[in-house]
C-alpha cells in the first residue's frame, strides 16, 4: 500500500519542488528549524496535490488505460488515496502555522491553487491560472517565514509565476491526446501543441529576464551565461515546434531551460526580499 501511495503522489515533481523550496529557504537565511519546517511542509503540500490529482482523475485514468496509475490498475483504492491527500494537506497547513500567519497564508494560496486545479480548473481555459498563482506564491512563502517577514520582490514573484506557466504547459504537452479523449480541455489543449511549445519558450525566457535583470546591483557573468543558455534553448525549441519535429527533444530542452532558470533563481535567493 505504501508503494502505491508513493506512486500516486507524483513523487518526481513533489521532490523537485521541495528541493527548490529547501534551497530558497537556505539562501534567504532562515533558521535551521524554519528550513526544516518549510521543507517538510512543501513536501506534504506536494504529496497532497499529487494524491488528490490521482484520486480525482481515477475514472478518467481507468478510461484511458493508464497502467502507471496505481488506482487505475487496482493496486489501491480511491478512498485510501483521498484520505492520504486530505491528511497531508492538514499536516502541511499545521506546519505552516509554525512559520507565522503571513507565511501560512502564502502557503494556503499555494496549496489551494493545486487543489483548485485538480478539482476542475484543469479542464477550462483558465487552467494556467492556478500554476501562475501557486508558483508565484512560492518565493513569498520563504520570505514571509523570515524574521521580520517580508514579501518577496516583484521580480521574484514574476519569475515564479512564469516558471509556473512553463511547468503547466510542459506537464500537459505529452498527454494532449489522452486528455482530449477524456474531455479535458485546458488552455494547452485549446491552443494546440505548437502554440503551447512557443508559450513554454517565451515564459522561460521571460522568467530568465526577471531573475537576471530584476535584482539590484551589478549583473555577474554567471547570470548572463545562464540567460544566454536559456535564450539559445528557447530559440531551438521554437524552431522544433515550428517544424513539428523531434518532440521528445523539445520536452528535454524545456526541462533543461527550466533547470537553468531555477539555478539562476537560487543564486539570487539572498536578494528575494
Amino acid at each position: 500500500m505504501l508503494r502505491s501511495l508513493i506512486g500516486s503522489s507524483h513523487p518526481g515533481p513533489s521532490v523537485a519542488v521541495t528541493l527548490i523550496s529547501f534551497a530558497l529557504a537556505v539562501g534567504v537565511g532562515l533558521e535551521p528549524w524554519q528550513i526544516a519546517a518549510v521543507t517538510v511542509m512543501i513536501l506534504f503540500n506536494q504529496f497532497s496535490v499529487g494524491l488528490s490529482n490521482d484520486w480525482l482523475d481515477a475514472t478518467r485514468d481507468r478510461r484511458s488505460g493508464r497502467t502507471d496509475k496505481p488506482i487505475a490498475v487496482g493496486e489501491i483504492s480511491s478512498r485510501a488515496v483521498a484520505v492520504a491527500a486530505l491528511a497531508f494537506a492538514l499536516a502541511a497547513v499545521l506546519l505552516s502555522l509554525t512559520l507565522g500567519p503571513l507565511a501560512a497564508i502564502a502557503h494556503a494560496v499555494f496549496l489551494a491553487s493545486g487543489w483548485v486545479y485538480n478539482l476542475g480548473v484543469k479542464s477550462t481555459p483558465a487552467s494556467v491560472i492556478p500554476y501562475i498563482v501557486g508558483f508565484g506564491s512560492l518565493p513569498a512563502i520563504v520570505t514571509l517565514a523570515a524574521s521580520p517577514p517580508q514579501l518577496a520582490h516583484s521580480w521574484a514573484l514574476a519569475a515564479g509565476a512564469l516558471l509556473g506557466v512553463a511547468a503547466h504547459f510542459s506537464n500537459v504537452l505529452p498527454d494532449l491526446g489522452d486528455d482530449r479523449a477524456t474531455g479535458v480541455r485546458g488552455l494547452p489543449h485549446i491552443i494546440g501543441a505548437r502554440s503551447s511549445g512557443i508559450v513554454i519558450a517565451v515564459s522561460l525566457v521571460a522568467a530568465s529576464l526577471a531573475v537576471v535583470f530584476g535584482p539590484p546591483g551589478t549583473i555577474g557573468a554567471i547570470p548572463i551565461i545562464g540567460f544566454a543558455l536559456t535564450l539559445t534553448v528557447a530559440v531551438t525549441s521554437v524552431v522544433l515546434v515550428v517544424k513539428n519535429t523531434m518532440k521528445r527533444m523539445l520536452f528535454q530542452l524545456t526541462i533543461a531551460a527550466a533547470m537553468i532558470n531555477v539555478a539562476l533563481l537560487l543564486l539570487s535567493s539572498p536578494q528575494l526580499s
